[in-house]
């Protein structure tokens, strides 16, 4: 079955930031047009629906194409994905790859290796999911992938505080994403009781009624990633692609569970990360929305 969507009126709004990183910028008048917007993240068994029908590997179910990765061992091409995996105590924050590993053997179905499984996260957004894997689930469904802007949109839901909620990140004392609670990477006290992704909705919806706009998992956008915004090009990029291109970033927006005020302060309607279009990891998934 697929998510709910919500019809939003098209509008002009504020997008961006100067107040946190530098790729946020520079702060800008956008517009966007009406769209239906998926009330909440893709879950494992909705991708699990669209496999079935379809038949579909992704990207970290088929083997590396060696032409694409010039320089790594012929034994490392195998099917996978990247893990996290917290670390014993404090590290430099400066080197993600203290905390992430390459796992062979993990995919959407098994998000941290051949040894787990999905069968008690049902419920839970979608992960280890590339950018062309989004989007074929997007064009089976009759719908497609948000541009960064009418994701931006859709997560202020009409506001231009820090946050959907207002400025305050806990407002008296209330956690209001799935976000990291306590030392990054290595002391997580979980997120209304859960470490990693939680329930699609555990969190207060925002104004337009989408919930997990901020926190559980990063989402896909088809706008490509450039330093700061582009003034010219707020309608995003082109038709996604069916292949990945490793060399080419796409915007990611929301934020995480692995978001922590000290490493990434990124749980915000205006924030946005690169990603290339080849990565599958356990803090990506999507939503999709429709033209109205």
């Amino acid at each position: 079955m697929l998510t709910q969507l919500v019809e939003l009126d098209g509008g002009s709004f504020r997008m961006g930031s100067t107040q946190f990183y530098p790729e946020e910028a520079p702060a800008h008048t956008a517009t966007v047009a009406a769209i239906a917007v998926e009330r909440h993240p893709v879950t494992n068994a909705q991708f699990a629906e669209f496999v079935d029908a379809t038949g579909y590997l992704t990207v970290a179910e088929q083997p590396m194409d060696p032409a694409l990765y010039p320089g790594v061992a012929p034994e490392d091409l195998v099917p996978g994905a990247l893990v996290f995996q917290p670390t014993s105590g404090p590290v430099d924050l400066r080197d993600w790859r203290q905390w992430w590993k390459w796992e062979p053997g993990a995919n959407w179905r098994r998000p941290f290796g051949v040894d787990s499984g999905i069968d008690d996260r049902l419920d839970h957004p979608v992960v280890q999911v590339a950018y062309p894997d989004a989007a074929a689930y997007a064009r089976w469904a009759g719908r497609r992938l948000p541009t960064e802007a009418e994701w931006e949109y859709a997560a202020r839901a009409g506001v231009t505080t820090t946050y959907p909620w207002g400025e305050d990140a806990t407002p008296e004392g209330r956690l209001m994403a799935n976000t990291w609670q306590g030392r990054f990477p290595y002391l997580n006290e979980g997120a209304a009781g859960w470490t990693g992704t939680s329930p699609v909705g555990t969190f207060e919806a925002n104004a337009f009624g989408l919930v997990d706009m901020i926190g559980n998992v990063w989402e896909w956008t088809t706008t490509e990633f450039a330093a700061q915004h582009r003034l010219d090009e707020n309608k995003g990029c082109c038709t996604p692609p069916t292949t990945a291109n490793p060399a080419v970033n796409q915007a990611l927006k929301g934020g995480s569970h692995l978001c922590a005020p000290e490493y990434c302060h990124r749980y915000r309607p205006a924030a946005r990360s690169p990603q290339s279009q080849d990565s599958a990891t356990t803090h990506i998934g999507f939503r999709c929305v429709a033209d109205v």
